[in-house]
Order: structure tokens, then C-alpha cells, then sequence
């Protein structure tokens, strides 16, 4: 009879096991992506034929930005699928680093825009409009296009040379992983982008938090002043949809780049990160936002209505 060594059934086990889990974070991630690809391209699509008829202002340039930069994001969305559903990366090593690259690209492209948006929003209530007025089209226009310049020219050329590469990679041993798996660039954060890491997810978190606080009370605000028709005003509608930028972005991003600063200690947590990573595509529905704009203000009437009861003390306060 021969033997089997224990360690050899020991390791065997695992990778049956690791390779079960991955099975089952794909059938998750392919559900996900499945529902942003539908979603994000319908709503991107309502959007535009409405975007058409707006009028073009500071804000509207950087929701015509947002649109874009989901746009760019959804093209790469079928490939992803397409790797959860057959578990297997048949396209070139350098395509899987695009795709891979283009969801961190879209997530720090959109909390530039949201920013950009909630910040105006703010600088309307606090400033009034005809002292933000100076910042008109043409620096709006200007500071989109340095944005995308710096996007197309500079995230490239670091893709190519530091994006999913390490000393390691100067062999040719791992050229077959590299080519039947894809989205496994965990282990490169060691070797790059770990102290980036580090100071953009706290900015991201600090600044997604400030700005949804600050949102939150201007909405308050306004309707204390106008608590039956605030709905029907225009300065409502504008904050409101503020509002729901600033609790998408919180909601997306914060706690990915929670779990992100505990993942850069922990690589072999690189499923669980796919997971919460997938989770900041959601905002990909943001545009909805626009299209149910009216149901929308009532339930947050009702809300803020809600509030006021449970806390009295907000209706006195000034």
C-alpha cells in the first residue's frame, strides 16, 4: 500500500478549498456587475436624452463628466462578467490590467465629480449664486479637460509600467496564471501603490463624510424655512439631488476604502476586496437620482417631517 504524505493532502485540501470560495465570490460578482451593466447603461441612457435639454452651468458640465466616466467604466462591465462566468481569461495580460485599472479609475474619477458637484451645490447656499458666478463654463470647461488629460495621458503610462508588476515579474514563470486568471493584483500592492493607498482612502472617507454632513444640513436647513411647499422650490430640488450625490458617495466608496486600509495589511483577503470593490460600481445608478426627482423629494419630505418630530430641539435650533 502506498502512503500519502500529510502535507500533500493538507495542501491539496486547500486549494480545493480556496478554489471553491473563489467559485462562489464569482457567482456574487457576476450577479453585481450583471445588475450595474442593466441599471447603469438604462439609466445612462434616460439621462442623456434629458441632459440634452438642460441648461449648460458649472453643474451640468460635471454631471456631463459623471456620465461619461460611467460610460468608459460600463464598456470594460462585460468583460468582467464574462471572466466571473467562465472563470477563465482567455485576452491578453495587458487588456486584464485595462479592465482591472478602469474600476479604480472610475471610482476616484467620480468622487472628483461629486465632489466638484456638492461643493457648487454648497457654495450656492452659503454664497449665494451671483458670487459663484465668476467660476462660469469656461473654468469648468478648462478644469474637465486638464481632468481627463491628466487621465488619459498619465494613469496609462503608469498602468503599463507600474500597474500589476513586480521584481518578480521579470520571469516568464507566471505568464500562463497571468493569462488564464485576471484580477489578481493584490500581491503588486506591495511593491506599488501601498502608500497611495494610504493617504487616498483616508482623504476619500474624510472628505465623502464632511461633505454628506454639510449636504445634509443645508436640506435641513431649507426646510425649516419652508416646511409645506419646500418640495415645490426650485433652491430644494437642487440641494436635494446634492444630497443624494453626497449619500451615494458615502455609501459606495466609504466603506470599501474602510475595508481597503485593513486589506493592505491582509493581501489574502484579495476576494473579499473584489467584493467591496464591486460594491463602489453601484453608483452607477446615480443618475436616477434625476429621473425619479419628484417621488423622490416627497419621501425625503417625509423624512425630514420624521425627523423633526423625534428631535423638537431641530426646530429651535438656528
Amino acid at each position: 500500500m502506498v502512503g500519502t504524505h500529510p502535507h500533500l493532502n493538507t495542501h491539496i485540501n486547500t486549494v480545493c478549498n480556496d478554489n471553491k470560495n473563489a467559485d462562489d465570490y464569482h457567482i456574487v460578482l457576476l450577479a453585481i456587475y450583471s445588475v450595474v451593466l442593466l441599471s447603469g447603461t438604462i439609466s445612462l441612457s434616460l439621462m442623456i436624452h434629458i441632459m440634452k435639454s438642460s441648461k449648460m452651468s458649472t453643474t451640468t458640465i460635471a454631471v456631463h463628466n459623471l456620465i461619461f466616466t460611467h460610460f468608459i467604466f460600463l464598456l470594460t462591465v462585460p468583460f468582467r462578467i464574462y471572466y466571473y462566468a467562465s472563470n477563465h481569461w482567455s485576452l491578453s495580460s495587458e487588456f486584464c490590467k485595462v479592465v482591472s485599472g478602469m474600476i479604480h479609475i472610475h471610482m476616484y474619477m467620480s468622487f472628483i465629480f461629486y465632489v466638484i458637484i456638492i461643493v457648487m451645490r454648497l457654495l450656492t447656499f452659503y454664497y449665494k449664486a451671483e458670487q459663484v458666478a465668476p467660476f462660469n463654463r469656461i473654468h469648468a470647461l478648462l478644469v474637465s479637460a486638464v481632468v481627463w488629460i491628466v487621465v488619459l495621458v498619465v494613469v496609462p503610462l503608469i498602468m503599463y509600467y507600474y500597474y500589476g508588476k513586480n521584481a518578480e515579474d521579470k520571469s516568464l514563470n507566471n505568464s500562463t496564471t497571468v493569462e488564464t486568471h485576471c484580477f489578481k493584483f493584490g500581491k503588486h500592492i506591495i511593491y506599488h501603490g501601498k502608500a497611495f493607498n494610504y493617504i487616498v482612502s483616508p482623504v476619500i472617507i474624510v472628505v465623502a463624510t464632511v461633505l454628506t454632513s454639510l449636504q445634509a444640513n443645508v436640506v435641513r436647513v431649507l426646510y425649516r424655512k419652508h416646511p409645506q411647499g419646500c418640495t415645490y422650490q426650485q433652491e430644494f430640488g437642487a440641494q436635494l439631488n446634492g444630497l443624494c450625490f453626497a449619500l451615494i458617495m458615502a455609501i459606495c466608496f466609504i466603506p470599501y476604502n474602510i475595508f481597503r486600509l485593513n486589506y493592505l495589511e491582509n493581501i489574502q483577503l484579495e476576494n473579499i476586496n473584489e467584493l467591496f470593490l464591486s460594491l463602489t460600481t453601484l453608483n452607477c445608478l446615480d443618475m436616477l437620482t434625476f429621473l425619479g426627482n419628484r417621488n423622490f423629494d416627497h419621501w425625503m419630505l417625509w423624512l425630514c417631517a420624521m425627523c423633526l418630530d423625534l428631535h423638537p430641539g431641530l426646530r429651535l435650533a438656528r
